[in-house]
């Protein structure tokens, strides 16, 4: 059967109208973020960004992530003004593990029916973070998929590029047994182990709306919390020590990440109770009655980047980070590890 009246892209679901009014509100947001790198504005068919002057032999570096389940929480609560900051700081945190300061971002939002005023929250807080870190929102993609995604849902994914001189790259080599591990506070959950999270409070039926016992916000506060930008922290790191590794504790947690910048034969000893973790942590332990291995290979538990570093490098680091100012603290060493196992948690004495 033939459709008796005209059928348009709106008919279908998609508003190209509302997609032009984003771009548009997006524009300033993107220009607020350029540096002299970046040779064109937002909306043209691809971004363009010089790589820096004065670098002898520049390598570029680059990353992609998500926000992943966390966005369920944002959904439910309709708090969407930090989810941008995680994306972006999933993506710039893993450019600062091999030393690279952030060049450039690119975002793909996703969703069924786009709600304008919600996708300008999230991309403004894609903007603030490449503005707190120096980097580029150099362009990205808004896409809307009738049918694909449950009503007021929406996916998040970024994209960064970053550069670093090839001699000052941070890859592990030179890690030796008896160096020391400077853990790096955390601003929360972060945006890892969500899934477990989401199901330790439906089984426990605690309330977002509500502080939880010990609380002095609304648990959803808490859970919202967006992921520490640790591109400043490692740069000031790097200005007066020489960091020999750097994990960016995401999934897997503190079984998982470290191992991974840490040649062959050598693991890695975390004295428990060497850092404050913070109480949404225990508070998810005894809901959900979490193993304590799980804890440690879901979560960060407060440390959101572990450092490697010799010993004779510690107090000048943590007087860097203290000027920032960001807690830190020692939490364990480099050791042997002729087997297969890489991670060691032991109470501290």
């Amino acid at each position: 059967m033939v459709r008796s009246m005209p059928t348009t892209y709106r008919d279908a679901g998609v508003d190209i109208d509302a997609g032009n009014e984003l771009v548009r509100r997006i524009a300033p947001l993107a220009r607020r973020t350029r540096h002299p790198q970046v040779l064109a504005d937002i909306g043209g068919f691809s971004g363009l960004c010089a790589v820096p002057p004065g670098l002898r032999d520049p390598v570029l570096v680059a990353s992609t992530d998500g926000v992943g389940t966390k966005l369920k929480l944002a959904f439910e609560l309709d708090r969407h003004d930090t989810v941008g900051i995680d994306l972006v700081a999933m993506c710039v945190n893993d450019l600062a593990c091999v030393g690279a300061r952030p060049l450039l971002f690119l975002d793909y939002f996703a969703t069924g029916k786009l709600d304008v005023d919600r996708a300008e929250r999230v991309i403004r807080g894609i903007a603030d973070a490449c503005a707190a870190c120096g980097c580029a929102l150099l362009g990205g993609e808004t896409a809307e998929l009738p049918g694909f995604y449950a009503p007021g849902e929406y996916d998040l994914a970024g994209f960064a590029v970053g550069v670093v001189e090839r001699d000052e790259i941070v890859d592990g080599r030179d890690v030796r047994e008896g160096d020391v591990l400077l853990g790096v506070a955390s601003t929360g959950i972060h945006s890892n182990g969500y899934s477990l999270v989401r199901r330790i409070l439906a089984d426990a039926k605690l309330d977002l709306r509500r502080p939880a016992p010990g609380f002095d916000r609304p648990l959803g506060d808490v859970l919202l919390e967006p992921t520490r930008l640790y591109p400043p922290v490692v740069a000031a790191l790097r200005a007066c020590v020489r960091p020999k590794a750097i994990a960016h504790i995401t999934g897997g947690g503190l079984i998982e990440n470290p191992p991974r910048v840490v040649p062959e034969g050598l693991g890695v000893r975390f004295h428990r109770g060497a850092w404050p973790e913070p109480p949404i942590f225990d508070l998810l332990r005894r809901a959900g009655n979490v193993p304590e291995q799980e804890m440690f290979r879901t979560f960060n538990l407060g440390l959101g980047l572990v450092v490697v570093l010799a010993p004779a490098d510690l107090d000048a680091a943590r007087r860097a980070l203290r000027a920032i100012p960001v807690d830190a603290w020692p939490v364990g060493e480099i050791v042997r590890a002729p087997g297969p196992q890489r991670v060691w948690i032991r109470d501290r004495a």
